[in-house]
């Protein structure tokens, strides 16, 4: 069975989770790239005019990404990593899951958080797209040997 690591990562913080995982569980890894980057301004939470916060506020918007990935018919598992905002995914992960197929997929879902589980985020995921099979989630901080049994 090949498993897709995929993650959006705005600080670097996922990003560094993800690559230890993809190398613990040897999977292939995919970063969902927005068209536009987001700066530390962007992301300033407490800026209620900060673009992360607009897009937040608005649960419809999709921020546009850069690619999709184009042989999403060899996985048979994918791992969907970010950072929690609001209590829940970013935005940019609805545009990613509309824009490709997991139909068929076991998807489950890390969060890189200083305090928000990912229950939440789980939660809507499996709410909005109610056709996709998220099997799990867990709140990484430390990527440990225990987590390639998770996936597993």
């Amino acid at each position: 069975m090949k498993t897709l690591i995929i993650y959006f990562s705005a600080s670097g913080v996922t990003k560094k989770v993800a690559e230890e995982l993809s190398q613990l569980v040897e999977g292939d890894l995919f970063e969902i790239e927005p068209v536009e980057r987001y700066t530390d301004a962007d992301l300033d939470w407490r800026d209620q005019n900060s673009r992360s916060t607009i897009e937040m506020n608005d649960r419809d918007f999709r921020p546009a990404v850069a690619k999709k990935v184009e042989n999403m018919g060899d996985y048979d598992k994918v791992v969907i990593g970010f950072p929690v905002w609001w209590y829940t995914a970013p935005t940019i992960i609805n545009t990613f899951i509309e824009e490709n197929d997991l139909s068929g997929k076991d998807v489950y879902v890390f969060v890189t958080s200083g305090g928000s589980g990912v229950d939440g985020s789980l939660k809507d995921l499996r709410a909005k797209y109610p056709e996709i099979k998220f099997v799990d989630g867990k709140r990484i901080q430390q990527v440990t040997d225990d987590l390639a049994t998770w996936i597993s």
